[in-house]
C-alpha cells in the first residue's frame, strides 16, 4: 500500500524542510499555510468586487442584447448573469475536487490563479453585458477549482488543521473586504474597466509564486486517518466517482451538504446586492471627493475641484461589513477545536436566522442601530464557515477529502449561486422585507440540519 512509502515521504519533507530553531513551528505548514492565504484572498478579492460593479452596470448599461434578443438591465436580468459567474464558482468545485485527488493541489491552485487574473483583464476590456458574462464565467471556472484544492491541501498537509483552517480564513476575509475596498477606492480616480485591469494583475504574480512553492502535499496524512481509503490517488473511473459519492452521501456527510446549501444561498443572497440595498437609504447619499479633501491632496490624486466621481458610502459599508467579517472567520476557525461543531453549527445559523429578521427595521431606524446589525452580520456569516470546512473532514475519508471538498462548494457557490436570481427576483417583484424573511427562513433550515447532524455525530 502507498501509505509508508507517503508516511516517508512526509518525515524526508519534513526533514528537508525543517522545524524553525527554538519555534517548533512546522515549516510545511507555514510553506502550505502562506500558500492558500494568498491564493484564498485573491479568490474572494475578485468574488466580493463583482456587487461593487453591479452598481456600476446597472446605471452604465440599459439593455442585454443577445442578437435574437434583448432584455432590460435591471436586478432580474444582472442577478442572472452575476450567477452564471458564481454558479461555474460552485458547479466546478465538484470536478475540480475529483481532479485534486488525482494530480495534486498546487497545479490546480496555479492555474486558478492564471485563470482569474485573465478573466479579471477580459472585464477590464468589456464593451457590453455580453461580454462581462463571458468574463464572469472565464472567472467562475478559473476561481472553481480553488476550495477543493486548497482545503484538500489544508486537511491532508497541515499538522494543526484548525489553525490552519483560522489562517486560511483570515486571508480568506482580508480579500473579501479588502477586494471591496481597494475597488471602491479606485473607482473615485479611474473608470472601472482600468479598476478591473489593475486588479487582475496580482493573480498573474501570485500563479508565478504557486507553481514555485514546495512542500509536501500530505505531511499530516498517516496510515489510521487515511482508514483505508484512496487517500493517495482518488477516484479512477465514472463508476467509482459514483460509488464514492454514493458513499460519502448516504452518511452523515448529507447532513453537511444541506448546511453548506444553507449557508451558500445565504451568503449570496444577502450580499449580491447590499450595495445597491444601500444606496437608496438616508445616509447614503454621494459625497463629493472636493467637499472632503483639502485642495494639495485632490491635486496629488489628478481630481480637480468639482469634477471628481462622488464617494459612494454604500460601497464602504459594504466592505467594512465584509472586512470585520475577519473576527469571525478566526473565532470560528478557533471554535473548532474546542466545541461541537454541531452545536456550534446550529447556533451560528440561528443567530444569522435572527439577524435577517432584524435588518430591515434596524435600517429603518437610523445609521447607528444599521451598523450595528451590518457588524454582527459580517461576524456571523463567516462563523459558519471553518465550522462547516471542519465537518466536512470530520465526517469524510481522507481519501476522498477533494471530491468532498468538490461537493461542499458545489453546494456553497453552486446551489449558493441561486441566492442571486433569488435575491434579484424578489427585488424586482416584491421587496426587501421579502428578501430577508426568505433568507431568514433558509438559515433557519440550516439549523434544523444542525441539530439533526448532532444525533449523527
Amino acid at each position: 500500500m502507498s501509505a509508508h512509502p507517503r508516511g516517508a515521504r512526509a518525515e524526508t519533507a519534513t526533514h528537508f524542510i525543517g522545524r524553525d530553531a527554538g519555534s517548533g513551528v512546522n515549516g510545511n505548514d507555514r510553506a502550505i499555510t502562506a500558500l492558500v492565504m494568498l491564493a484564498h484572498g485573491l479568490v474572494h478579492t475578485y468574488e466580493m468586487t463583482i456587487p461593487i460593479f453591479v452598481v456600476v452596470w446597472l446605471t452604465e448599461f440599459d439593455v442585454v442584447n443577445l442578437g435574437v434578443a434583448q432584455f432590460d438591465v435591471t436586478t432580474a436580468t444582472i442577478g442572472v448573469i452575476v450567477t452564471l459567474g458564481y454558479g461555474l464558482f460552485g458547479v466546478g468545485a465538484l470536478p475540480g475536487g475529483v481532479v485534486v485527488d488525482r494530480i495534486g493541489s498546487r497545479r490546480l491552485i496555479t492555474a486558478c490563479l492564471l485563470g482569474m487574473g485573465g478573466s479579471y483583464v477580459l472585464l477590464g476590456v468589456a464593451p457590453n453585458m455580453v461580454v462581462i458574462a463571458l468574463a464572469l464565467v472565464c472567472w467562475g471556472l478559473s476561481a472553481s477549482v480553488y476550495h477543493p484544492a486548497g482545503l484538500s491541501l489544508i486537511s491532508k498537509g497541515v499538522s494543526e488543521r484548525g489553525t490552519g483552517l483560522a489562517y486560511h480564513g483570515v486571508a480568506g476575509n482580508l480579500g473579501i473586504g479588502l477586494g471591496p475596498l481597494v475597488a471602491a477606492v479606485l473607482l473615485l480616480v479611474a473608470e472601472w474597466r482600468t479598476v478591473a485591469l489593475v486588479l487582475g494583475v496580482p493573480a498573474l504574480f501570485a500563479a508565478l509564486y504557486a507553481s514555485r512553492a514546495r512542500f509536501d502535499e500530505t505531511a499530516a496524512v498517516t496510515a489510521a486517518a487515511d482508514s483505508g481509503s484512496k487517500a493517495s490517488s482518488g477516484v479512477d473511473s465514472l463508476g467509482e466517482f459514483l460509488a464514492e459519492s454514493r458513499r460519502l452521501l448516504a452518511g452523515s456527510f448529507l447532513l453537511v451538504f444541506v448546511v453548506v446549501m444553507c449557508s451558500g444561498l445565504y451568503y449570496r443572497g444577502v450580499l449580491t446586492f447590499l450595495p445597491e440595498l444601500l444606496r437608496t437609504l438616508p445616509g447614503f447619499e454621494p459625497v463629493p471627493v472636493d467637499a472632503l479633501l483639502p485642495a494639495s491632496v485632490l491635486s496629488a490624486l489628478g481630481v480637480e475641484a468639482g469634477t471628481g466621481r462622488p464617494l459612494k458610502p454604500q460601497d464602504y459599508f459594504y466592505a467594512g461589513l465584509l472586512l470585520i467579517g475577519v473576527v469571525g472567520q478566526y473565532a470560528g476557525g478557533k471554535l473548532t477545536d474546542r466545541l461541537p461543531l454541531a452545536y456550534g453549527i446550529a447556533g451560528a445559523f440561528l443567530v444569522l436566522a435572527a439577524l435577517a429578521v432584524l435588518f430591515v427595521p434596524a435600517s429603518a431606524a437610523g445609521l447607528g442601530p444599521l451598523m450595528a446589525v451590518g457588524a454582527l452580520l459580517g461576524v456571523a456569516l463567516f462563523v459558519v464557515q471553518p465550522m462547516y470546512q471542519a465537518a466536512v473532514a470530520e465526517h469524510t475519508p481522507a481519501g476522498a477529502r477533494g471530491l468532498s471538498y468538490g461537493f461542499t462548494y458545489l453546494g456553497v457557490f453552486g446551489v449558493g449561486a441561486l441566492g442571486s436570481v433569488l435575491a434579484g427576483s424578489i427585488l424586482a417583484f416584491a421587496n426587501v422585507t421579502a428578501l430577508f424573511l426568505t433568507l431568514a427562513a433558509i438559515a433557519l433550515a440550516a439549523v434544523t440540519a444542525g441539530i439533526a447532524l448532532t444525533r449523527r455525530t
